[in-house]
């Protein structure tokens, strides 16, 4: 006869559900699912929060009159979810069992077992893919304002991109820099208006739209970015210290290839948040839609982690 003996702090292997990637997605579906009195474990490899913790200031999340910093939500968030017997686990998924009564997850640390997972791994910066990102990203290039802005104090900068998260950092930038390039590819500023109207403020501020960046050049740091001026083909040096890249965003979901049905690296879902395997869910900027704000991954949290509870109480 055999006996085992589980160590104290050995970890609990199996949940009814598995929940991969701790944004607002993720956090609103676990604390439905543990709402509904059922075991979570939710996986996070960097911080709670997910991308909107990297943002300085979110503005358009009701309930937050003066905004709120993008950490201190996801810290609030995190804190609900604990309150409810939420469990998690500061480890990188790195590979799925989807098919099947138990779905399990990898992680370099270990394999866990659930009867449900929910897929909200969520999204990250786009790179531009030119010559010189990858050589200097962290000598000069930066896809996080909130993490790298003190290293730029009273220096010259560009900002790659105008859409709501280019000007929301670099309002952020600019309370550290002497002044800031915005390049924009579209011959028009996407931001909200509001947005516009607070940067443009500040005298410091230089645009360049309908530009196309072709490089980012420098010996050991950055530089400057070569540009082309896409109606006439113009090319020239804008010379800055440092390149903030906020260029739209790419879902993280390579580890789901050849997994689910992915539409352009996005997750497919119906309504529910149900994929096409059963017992498997998705919610939040993974998942194909239109918008992808914190309030719209909150209700995709919520749709999903009711849909769980459903699927969880049918079996």
């Amino acid at each position: 006869m055999e006996f085992f003996i589980k160590k104290e702090n050995e970890k609990k292997r199996e949940y009814d559900a598995l929940v991969i990637g701790a944004g607002p997605a993720g956090l609103t579906a676990a604390i439905y699912i543990a709402r509904g009195r059922f075991s979570v474990l939710v996986f996070e490899k960097v911080i709670p929060g997910g991308l909107a913790a990297t943002t300085h200031l979110i503005e358009n999340y009701p309930g937050f009159p003066e905004g709120v910093e993008g950490e201190e939500l996801g810290r609030l968030m995190e804190k609900q979810a604990r309150n409810l017997g939420v469990e998690f686990a500061m480890e990188e998924v790195v590979d799925v069992e989807l098919e099947g009564e138990k779905k399990r997850v990898k992680t370099r640390e270990g394999e866990y077992e659930g009867k449900a997972v929910v897929i909200a791994t969520g999204s990250s910066h786009k790179k531009l893919g030119v010559p010189g990102e990858d050589k200097f990203t962290g000598k000069g290039v930066s896809y996080c304002a909130t993490c790298d802005a003190p290293f730029y104090k009273d220096k010259k900068i560009a900002v790659v991109g105008c859409g709501n998260s280019g000007m929301q950092e670099g309002l952020y930038l600019l309370r550290f820099v002497r002044s800031i390039d915005f390049i924009e590819y579209f011959p028009y500023i996407p931001a909200d208006r509001i947005l516009q109207e607070r940067v443009k403020k500040h005298e410091n501020v230089k645009f360049h739209l309908n530009h196309q960046v072709l490089e980012i050049v420098g010996d050991e740091r950055v530089e400057g970015v070569r540009v082309k001026k896409r109606d006439t083909g113009e090319e020239k040096v804008i010379e800055v210290d440092g390149v903030f890249i906020f260029a739209g965003l790419s879902p993280n979901t390579a580890f789901l290839n050849g997994k689910m049905e992915l539409e352009d690296g996005y997750v497919v879902t119906d309504e529910f948040m149900r994929t096409s395997i059963p017992g498997v869910f998705a919610c939040g900027d993974v998942r194909k839609k239109v918008l992808r704000q914190v309030a719209t991954a909150v209700g995709d949290g919520a749709v999903c982690g009711a849909s769980v509870v459903e699927y969880l109480e049918g079996r």
